[in-house]
């Protein structure tokens, strides 16, 4: 039934924009965790890298589905753990004792407490409490946010899955580019893949977050990668070897590989074949690292830095050997793909490439200034080492013996055929 305060024609999008006047101040997911509720907020304030005193916070929990600023929020509870846009509260005891999965549904909001002698003011609120328990199956599985990358999702999902890869989180924030469809392709074809619509921006660290907790109940290893990072084994071994082999070890939670910037090769116009075959030639010095992990082995925090989370006291991270696994990552593609990231960066706590501030951020491309404008030399930058290692692999692994397409174009073909 409609709320009072709700006119007749005015749809539930608009309902929630009108109860949250400020999108930067404002709880927007909650996510069930055992006896506890990890719920996202914009607003906090809260510095990256790091925890905070749980004390300062509350969560208020409704049973009502109003979005009025004025309903009543009949429980509150202590938080756990905070840091940067997460809170972890426990459950209403009635809750606790009876059914946590009874919470799912339920309206959650936080507030501060910054003076004891007065009522904290609670922050809006669009978040419903999600169970992740009443969903999924188990796998090796990867997490990523993107935005636009329906052109690429099917050679990124189909090579890792190769590898062993069972089980694929997407987090959509805003495409427009059918996105769904190939989602919908690739698992005609027998690949896990799950969109889950995530409008919100630069919130990608609580992205992660939110995918580590989903992913816990259903995988024992996760990955956080871009679609433009393709792990490369120069051994030919797979994802599932080199992660089974620390599943059973008292004290690893995290397996960190490295990874080589490639650039645009010589190419001017996207590879027909797909990022693996088309660039080939890398910087030399390998670049920060990529991880998978134990979910079930985070911190309480949940905190992250997108590269890596913290982990539950008493574990440690292991580093993968370079001859062994590496990440391939197609950062600096041709200019028409790679000129994109100019319009939004999804982290947090990366500043966007437009803003004429920390300009010698490692964040940055080297050499270019804050608005998209193609250097007359960009296919010829970062170039220092060929290496053709992967794209030789996937011809020789892949290639179709008569036509010599790979499987991501031939499912592209197909479909082409289907609708003529």
């Amino acid at each position: 039934m409609a709320s009072s305060r709700r006119a007749a024609n005015q749809t539930a999008d608009e309902e929630i924009s009108d109860s949250v006047p400020d999108w930067g101040k404002v709880v927007y997911e909650a996510i069930l965790d055992w006896n506890t509720v990890v719920v996202l907020a914009k607003g906090l304030n809260l510095k990256p890298r790091r925890e905070v005193d749980p004390a300062e916070f509350r969560c208020h929990f409704s049973l009502s589905n109003n979005l009025s600023r004025e309903e009543s929020f009949v429980f509150t509870t202590e938080a756990t753990a905070a840091a940067q846009e997460v809170v972890r509260c426990l459950l209403p005891r009635s809750i606790r004792k009876n059914n946590t999965a009874l919470a799912e549904g339920i309206r959650v909001t936080v507030s501060r407490v910054e003076d004891s002698s007065a009522s904290p003011a609670a922050l809006p609120s669009v978040a419903k409490v999600y169970n992740p328990k009443s969903h999924g199956m188990r796998g090796e599985g990867e997490g990523k946010m993107l935005w636009n990358q329906a052109s690429v999702l099917k050679e990124w999902v189909m090579y890792h899955s190769w590898l062993g890869v069972e089980r694929w989180f997407i987090y959509d924030n805003n495409s427009d580019d059918g996105l769904q469809d190939v989602a919908d392709e690739l698992n005609s074809r027998n690949h896990n893949v799950s969109r889950h619509v995530w409008p919100w921006i630069k919130a990608q660290e609580a992205g992660f977050s939110h995918c580590a907790l989903r992913a816990k109940y259903e995988c024992k290893w996760v990955g956080f990668f871009d679609v433009d990072e393709f792990f490369y084994f120069p051994r030919h071994n797979s994802l599932r070897a080199m992660v089974s082999n620390y599943t059973d070890s008292p004290t690893i939670a995290e397996v960190r590989t490295m990874c080589h910037s490639f650039g645009p090769s010589g190419l001017t116009e996207p590879p027909k074949q797909g990022v693996t075959v088309g660039y080939t030639c890398r910087l030399q010095a390998p670049e920060r690292h990529k991880s998978f992990v134990r979910p079930d082995l985070l911190d309480m925090t949940l905190l992250n830095i997108v590269h890596h989370f913290k982990l539950r006291e008493g574990y440690k991270s292991t580093n993968v050997a370079e001859g062994t696994a590496v990440i391939n990552h197609y950062k600096y593609q041709v200019w028409d793909t790679f000129k994109a990231k100019f319009l939004r960066r999804v982290s947090t706590y990366v500043t966007n490439w437009q803003d004429d501030h920390n300009k010698g951020s490692k964040d940055r491309a080297p050499g270019l200034g804050t608005e998209a404008v193609e250097p007359p030399d960009w296919r010829l930058r970062f170039c220092e080492v060929w290496d053709t290692g992967l794209k030789d692999f996937v011809l020789g692994s892949f290639a179709d013996v008569g036509t010599g397409l790979l499987p991501w174009e031939r499912s592209s073909s197909s479909s082409a055929r289907r609708r003529r």
